[in-house]
Parts: C-alpha cells; sequence; structure tokens
C-alpha cells in the first residue's frame, strides 16, 4: 500500500508543477501582451485558460482519490492538505494571467503611462517573486519560501505608490483617466498574485517545517509566536 501511496503522491506533486509552470507562462505572456501591446499574446492566454482549469478539476480529483483510497498520515497527509490549498492558488493566478490579458487593447498607445507609474517595475519583481514560489515548491526550499513571505510587503508598498503615481498622472492629463484606471487594475492583479505565491509558501514551509504560519509579520521578529507546530 505504502509503495502505491508514494507513486501517487509523486504523480501529485508533477502534476503541481506543471499547472506552476503553466500559470508561470501564462502571467509572463499576460504581462508582455499589455507592455508590448500583443493582442496575439493576449488571444493566447485567454486561449489557455481551459488548460489551467482541468489541471485545477484533475489534481482535486487526485487529492479526493488519495485521501479515499489511501488514508495517507504524518508527511504524507501534509502533502495532500498542501496540495489542495496550493492547487487552489495556482487556479486563482491563472485567473489573474486572464485579468492582466485582457487590459492589452485599453492600453495599446499608453507605454508612457504604464512606465511612468511603476507598473513595469511591479511587474518585474512580481515575475520574480512567482519563480521564486514555484522554485521553492519544486525543492522543498523553505528559505526561499520564507523569502517570498517577507516579499508580499515590498508588492504591497508598490502597489500604493503605483495608485499614487497614476492618480497623480490623471490629475494632470484628463485623457489618462480610462487608461489609467485599467492601469490601477493590473497593479491590484499583480498585488494579488503576491498574495496567492505567499499562500504557496506558506504551505511550502508547512510542508517542510511541519509549521502553520499565521501572521507574515512575525516573519521579521526572528522568532513567531503563532506558529504552530504539526
Amino acid at each position: 500500500m505504502y509503495h502505491y501511496l508514494e507513486e501517487e503522491f509523486e504523480h501529485l506533486k508533477t502534476k503541481l508543477i506543471k499547472m506552476g509552470s503553466l500559470v508561470e507562462e501564462q502571467i509572463n505572456f499576460s504581462l508582455r501582451a499589455v507592455f508590448e501591446n500583443n493582442p496575439e499574446l493576449a488571444k493566447t492566454v485567454l486561449e489557455r485558460d481551459e488548460k489551467v482549469d482541468k489541471f485545477d478539476i484533475k489534481i482535486d480529483k487526485l487529492c479526493q482519490k488519495i485521501f479515499a483510497l489511501t488514508q495517507p498520515v504524518a508527511v504524507d497527509l501534509r502533502l495532500g492538505m498542501a496540495a489542495l490549498s496550493i492547487n487552489k492558488d495556482l487556479e486563482r493566478i491563472g485567473d489573474i494571467a486572464v485579468n492582466i490579458a485582457e487590459k492589452t487593447e485599453f492600453l495599446s498607445g499608453y507605454k508612457d503611462l504604464l512606465s511612468d507609474s511603476g507598473i513595469v517595475d511591479m511587474a518585474s519583481k512580481s515575475k520574480i517573486i512567482l519563480k521564486n514560489t514555484l522554485d521553492s515548491l519544486v525543492n522543498n526550499d523553505h528559505e526561499l519560501a520564507y523569502d517570498v513571505i517577507k516579499s508580499d510587503n515590498i508588492i504591497d508598498e508598490l502597489d500604493r505608490t503605483v495608485f499614487r503615481n497614476i492618480i497623480e498622472l490623471m490629475t494632470q492629463n484628463r485623457n489618462l483617466i480610462k487608461p489609467g484606471s485599467y492601469a490601477i487594475l493590473i497593479s491590484k492583479n499583480l498585488e494579488r498574485l503576491s498574495d496567492h505565491c505567499t499562500n504557496i509558501a506558506e504551505e511550502v514551509v508547512f510542508l517542510t517545517e511541519s509549521k502553520i504560519i499565521k501572521h507574515k509579520k512575525d516573519l521579521n521578529k526572528g522568532q513567531s509566536e503563532q506558529d504552530t507546530n504539526v
């Protein structure tokens, strides 16, 4: 039975990694679509969202099968629980890619707005955080996972800065009100992307250290009083 369980969990992790790779590419394509004014890339993101959804369903069903037939305990149980949560966050990251890609046509010709607002820099940092998140999952790297969690504050601050910058640009030029509104939506989506990365990183910590991280702010104190051993 254990050999069968081991194979099932290996299959589960492989699917999670493949889904992670897909949603990372979706995010990269969606941002390129907006920044390069590439409607074909935006169309690709929209068309491939169904593939993300199929991964979501397959992973959910595999988790259900594992829980129903094998009754895992200890490390295996943690992996099953974490997989359900990670799968949900990956699916939502796929949705974020779609949300961003859909703004492509509305921001055509507003390259300066995207650059001056700080969204390009925010997007660059967000992509790094997503890559680090997936690397921490693939390699069971809890230290990299902690780095991801701490980076969430950086993205939150960039989101606030971008919002202020866009409001200032719209105040100076009323023609930027509509595209500026779409740019703000992209910033908010990038902020949510960071939140989902943080959630995944917390699951990596759960898997590798048997800790449930309740409050991210505690990570900056060196030792969390809110961590719970499992």
